[in-house]
């Protein structure tokens, strides 16, 4: 082992030697600001590299000025990434931002020079209190992820703990790690990527919500991808829990290298067997964290409790509470807590969000449906749909779910760059269903997409805006997309 490998593997919390490590930080975002924040508050000689140049009074180039005061040197502008900044001896680590792929130039140089590369999870996890650290509950899946810790959160607030969520798209772990108030517990949720890069997370438990073809480019292959989805489990301490529904999740748990005695615990829509958490008529129940799983089960709450305001509870979200709650009884929280974490539990912008109801027609804002496996969760959910999809499908395939929606579809109206493939599929699969093509991509887009909309839908539909495809084509992100289309259907609405 070199002096190197030597001094890295001892830093294994906070109050370790960071003095003088010297440190290559990738990507000038959230979570590199994080991670050069923290690394330069231990003692740690700090590069920040980022390709682009920040533009005045921005977010990034606040960033980029902290930082400097801070005593950090940056590498900024376009080049400054696309190779190691200066000799690979000079270098003892590079901490990676999520988004940068393996083979990103820099990050494939520090790799074929030996040099260990971080991500900012995998620092987090280092820069931990030596003692009473509060331990992790891992959420990691293709869709659902921020959902299931926005709900296991709930539970675990409910119980009384002090509980934080971060990760993927929140807060970083790495300002909740640092936190001058310790937490309890953390709900951790972790993208792929973010994985990729962990090597030493030991949670109390994981789960992995399900698995279906995403970021392939990023990963190189499916199997990849999967692989990468199922470090989460390594090292878990008391369960790794699985989706029983989607055979790929169990694999990933008999694969794993867990801690003795950590238990395999799945979770379904179905009635449950033993060690699995399910559904009993329209009650929520478990079967593995009772005293004689046999023959008996925690009630956890009910279908209502999920269901919230919207016009039907959607599967998708009995699975995420589902998981949830196989996270949080792992963790010793009591039924009651789970029931009213649930109850106490708001859905985030943009997923599967109630905008309105009007002549018995139901608007509902899904813009978070990115992939068409998100989409199918909402599609499946409601018996008739005026669906509205259309964007960067980023080479996803479609048929598959044009063909599960087909049975559920009044009529469909398409928008962005990609539409014409989902106007293929649905030629094929679903030939009586009305298609309304979508050219515009100016603002006023939506108005027109909700005016059809509203002509098409009968009493008892539901609009859904889940587009199966990136936004980047027509709107800034998924959030501005779902505004405008909640803007344009209040407008519609007012009108009367």
């Amino acid at each position: 082992m070199s002096d190197r490998d030597a001094r890295l593997s001892r830093l294994t919390h906070r109050d370790a030697d960071w003095t003088g490590l010297r440190v290559v930080v990738t990507g000038l975002g959230v979570s590199g600001f994080a991670a050069a924040d923290a690394l330069l508050e231990h003692g740690a000689r700090v590069r920040v590299v980022d390709g682009q140049t920040p533009q005045p009074e921005t977010p990034m180039a606040e960033r980029a000025q902290i930082l400097e005061v801070l005593g950090a040197e940056l590498l900024l502008g376009d080049g400054a990434e696309t190779e190691l900044p200066g000799p690979a001896e000079e270098i003892d680590l590079v901490v990676t931002s999520p988004g940068w792929p393996p083979h990103q130039p820099l990050l494939a140089a520090a790799a074929d020079a030996g040099i260990p590369i971080w991500g900012d999870v995998e620092l987090a996890w280092r820069l931990r209190p030596s003692e009473g650290a509060a331990p992790w509950l891992l959420v990691t899946g293709t869709n659902g992820k921020t959902t299931t810790v926005q709900m296991l959160t709930s539970m675990l607030r409910a119980a009384g703990l002090r509980a934080a969520s971060a990760g993927n798209v929140g807060t970083p772990v790495q300002e909740v790690v640092q936190d001058p108030q310790p937490f309890d517990v953390i709900a951790v949720e972790l993208s792929s990527f973010q994985l990729h890069w962990s090597h030493s997370l030991r949670p109390r438990a994981a789960a992995c919500l399900n698995i279906a073809p995403d970021h392939l480019d990023w990963h190189g292959s499916l199997e990849a991808y999967a692989a990468d989805k199922g470090r989460v489990f390594e090292g878990a301490e008391i369960a790794c829990v699985y989706n029983e529904e989607d055979p790929a999740t169990r694999r990933l748990v008999e694969e794993a290298d867990v801690q003795e005695g950590c238990r395999a615990i799945g979770f379904t829509l179905g009635s449950p067997g033993r060690s699995v958490l399910g559904v009993v008529e329209d009650v929520l129940v478990d079967r593995a964290f009772v005293e004689d799983r046999a023959t008996t089960a925690a009630e956890l709450g009910s279908l209502a409790d999920v269901q919230g305001e919207a016009p039907a509870v959607a599967p998708h979200l009995v699975a995420n509470a589902l998981a949830a709650a196989a996270l949080a009884r792992a963790h010793g929280v009591p039924p009651v807590a789970v029931r009213d974490g649930l109850r106490a539990w708001q859905p985030e912008p943009h997923r599967i969000a109630h905008v309105a109801t009007a002549a018995e027609v139901h608007w509902i804002d899904d813009s978070k449906a990115t992939n068409p496996h998100a989409a199918r969760a909402s599609l499946v959910a409601h018996e008739s749909i005026v669906w509205v999809a259309g964007g960067l499908l980023k080479g996803a395939d479609v048929d598959d779910l044009v063909a599960t929606a087909a049975p559920h579809l009044r009529a469909a109206i398409l928008i962005g760059r990609d539409r014409q493939q989902i106007a293929d599929a649905l030629a094929r699969h679903a030939p009586d269903v009305p298609v309304i093509d979508i050219a515009a991509t100016d603002t006023g887009a939506m108005d027109l997409v909700v005016r059809h909309a509203g002509e098409l839908a009968h009493p008892g539909d539901v609009v859904l805006l889940a587009p199966a495809a990136a936004s980047m084509d027509m709107f800034d992100n998924y959030g501005v997309r779902g505004d405008a289309f909640a803007a344009a259907v209040e407008r519609y609405v007012q009108e009367g």
